[in-house]
């Protein structure tokens, strides 16, 4: 188990090398430059320009330098935010969206697991049909009308929620509530159907049938031994759901202002912002890696009958 967590965490790199070098090359040779404006700069003041963030180099050698610049921990200087550099803005912004994600990720856990385990327990019978019909309800509509629906009823009509902003002002946590629900919602929609779904199978299992001859609770049975085989396909969806559902918080912080990452990743896009177009693509794919690494941990610790070699 030392020997896969080892190379496993060693194969992290290789993999981040690869996404910055996919990125980079995809987005330099695309149409178009940071400094592409309607109307065109004179020549030479262009060329100062590109000679100032040594875009005048051959591509390779802007490469080059510029996984120098990773290695040393410096994502380099924004093309159309000249006050700052990246790295300020990434992280002066991802705390908000990690606590966003955090918090949604949280809530689409407890309520995803639980309405699932209830669902399989009450099989075809009113608490099933009541929370797979959130669920589905969760999956088909967009973030985009939930949380418009949401600010509707609990901030204009009820008034209990600010209807934007973000934490540490005078409405303390209560900014964070909003979003957080609404990101969570679609998230919890698929931890339920599959909590139901894995539950199901287990239950079905010779060895819950042998649990329960041999005359054990059912709450027992149902919290240490139908729990932990029925949460391995959970703990699997958990790495790419924390990813999207930190780079899914671009909709929901533009909905509700929340001062997070989406705003920058949206802005360097339209922008053609370089370097802050790649500082926002490296910190969501080390996010995906890691929460991948650390999913495949928890799944062998759940599990023991898996074996790495």
């Amino acid at each position: 188990m030392t020997q896969y967590i080892v190379r496993r965490f060693l194969g992290l790199f290789p993999t981040l090398f690869i996404i910055i070098t996919i990125s980079f090359f995809i987005i330099r040779v695309a149409p178009g430059g940071p400094f592409a404006r309607e109307k065109e700069l004179p020549p030479q003041v262009l060329e100062n320009i590109e000679k100032k963030y040594n875009m005048d180099e051959p591509l390779l050698v802007q490469y080059g330098m510029y996984m120098y610049d990773i290695i040393r921990g410096d994502l380099g200087p924004s093309f159309r935010y000249m006050d700052r550099d990246v790295n300020y803005y990434i992280f002066n912004s991802l705390p908000a969206s990690m606590l966003l994600g955090l918090v949604s990720l949280s809530i689409a856990l407890v309520l995803g697991i639980t309405s699932g385990v209830v669902s399989a327990l009450r099989q075809n019978r009113l608490a099933d049909y009541l929370s797979m019909s959130v669920a589905v309800i969760g999956i088909s509509v967009p973030l985009f009308v939930i949380g418009p629906v949401l600010m509707y009823f609990l901030s204009i009509r009820l008034q209990l929620l600010p209807t934007s902003g973000w934490i540490g002002g005078r409405n303390g946590l209560k900014p964070l509530i909003m979003p957080a629900i609404t990101l969570a919602f679609p998230y919890f929609a698929y931890i339920a159907r599959l909590t139901r779904a894995s539950v199901i199978e287990v239950l079905r299992s010779d060895y819950i049938r042998t649990a329960r001859a041999k005359g054990l609770r059912e709450s027992v049975i149902i919290f240490k031994h139908v729990l932990k085989g029925a949460l391995l396909p959970v703990v699997s969806y958990l790495g790419p759901a924390f990813a999207g559902i930190v780079t899914g918080s671009v909709v929901v912080e533009q909905i509700f202002r929340v001062p997070g990452l989406g705003r920058f990743f949206v802005q360097s896009a339209f922008n053609r912002d370089y370097t802050l177009i790649m500082g926002t693509v490296i910190v969501f794919s080390a996010i995906l890696i890691v929460m991948n690494f650390l999913v495949d941990i928890v799944y062998a610790l759940l599990d023991p009958r898996i074996s790495y070699k």
